[in-house]
């Protein structure tokens, strides 16, 4: 064999092995690749970390001064309301002493439940300047500030009496149902705030009225979860109530009214035109002229 022949038969590789090695050079361009990428994205990562880790300390520093903030708030707050209290505080001492010297003192500067007086009661009433006033019960103004005052606590019926009371008071007042009831039936004839009135105007004789089947679904409308059965019985109630809480000032009355071509008759509780009711008598004039007492508190 010559040498010629010889060395081109070593230099020639198999095949197999040829594909083995263009195999493992595409395996590793590829491995290479994707250790770049991997790099790339290690870098971004990085980066985004080192922007997060900046990010955390401007936040920490933004905590650390809001809270430095929020404790220098919470300080002066503290301080105000320390302040305040104290002069709430004397504010009431002087008030106290000053309603049992017999003053009248405005009502928006009072707190009723703070003030400190004889007996714990204050009486609201409102003057001829139409202001509402705190004084101790039946006590006159030294000043004489807004107006003269004609009627005191005591002077009222007692069904006026609970009606000028909050639904809080008038229930410690009056434990029974048809008392509390008749109560706001007539808070509803004095007080166009109430909003349901269940009262007519009458004529001749009679100032105003309420039928008995008109106050059965007014106590419907009060009282929710009522059955008609037990309003219809309440109805009897209330009225009784109402009698003996107006010193019988009310009174009862039958009238025969028809209804669907058939007559019945039906009871009604009315206000006679000339019942002795306080602050609702005399004339017109006197009647605008004359101030309204309010709920005793304590």
């Amino acid at each position: 064999m010559s040498p010629s022949t010889s060395n081109s038969t070593t230099e020639q590789l198999p095949d197999h092995r040829s594909e083995s090695f263009e195999a493992l050079e595409n395996r590793l361009d590829a491995l290479e690749s994707e250790l770049e990428r991997k790099d790339a994205r290690l870098a971004e990562l990085e980066r985004e970390c080192d922007r997060l880790d900046n990010r955390t300390v401007t936040l920490e520093e933004r905590v650390a001064d809001l809270e430095s903030e929020t404790t220098r708030l919470e300080n002066m707050a503290e301080a105000a309301l320390k302040k305040a209290s104290a002069n709430k505080t004397r504010v009431s001492e002087l008030q106290s002493r000053e309603l049992e010297k017999g003053a009248h003192l405005l009502a928006e500067t009072v707190d009723a439940h703070v003030v400190d007086v004889a007996d714990g009661r204050l009486e609201r009433l409102t003057k001829d300047d139409g202001n509402a006033y705190y004084r101790v019960p039946e006590s006159a103004d030294p000043l004489e500030r807004g107006g003269t005052v004609s009627l005191a606590y005591g002077d009222l019926l007692p069904i006026q009496q609970l009606a000028r009371m909050d639904e809080e008071m008038r229930r410690s007042a009056a434990n029974a149902l048809p008392t509390r009831l008749a109560a706001k039936l007539w808070q509803a004839r004095t007080d166009d705030g109430v909003g349901d009135d269940p009262w007519k105007s009458g004529c001749k004789n009679i100032a105003e009225y309420v039928k008995a089947s008109d106050l059965k679904h007014w106590i419907r409308r009060q009282e929710t979860g009522i059955s008609e059965t037990y309003a219809k019985k309440l109805v009897s109630r209330v009225i009784d109530a109402a009698l003996d809480l107006s010193k019988n000032r009310l009174a009862v009355r039958k009238r025969t009214e028809r209804k669907n071509g058939l007559e019945y008759t039906e009871r009604r509780l009315v206000v006679p035109a000339d019942a002795a009711i306080p602050g609702e008598g005399g004339s017109p004039a006197d009647e605008e002229r004359e101030p309204k007492t309010g709920g005793v508190h304590g």
